[in-house]
């Protein structure tokens, strides 16, 4: 009985470290693609958020502009048509 108890002891022991390096290799594994994935995005030359949310900010005021300089405009030629 002690043999039995030796060799489930042996494969108890053969199941963890086996439970270990497959954890490692998963660790490894998440951070190669987190890698490559950062890489893929720095080459891609994106904008941040804070970028795109200033020239939004930008076009939005541009628009507002525009509209005004066009009632203006209509107001100028209203008179002169008068």
């Amino acid at each position: 009985m002690q043999g039995r108890s030796k060799i489930l002891d042996d494969i108890s022991q053969l199941m963890t470290n086996a439970a270990g390096v497959a954890q490692g290799v998963k660790d490894e594994a998440e951070t190669v693609m987190r890698q490559r994935l950062e890489r893929l995005l720095r080459e891609m030359d994106l904008v941040t958020r804070e970028e795109f949310e200033a020239v939004r900010e930008m076009a939005q005021k541009a628009r507002e502009e525009n509209e005004a300089l066009e009632a203006r405009i209509a107001a100028l030629e209203a008179g002169r048509d008068s």
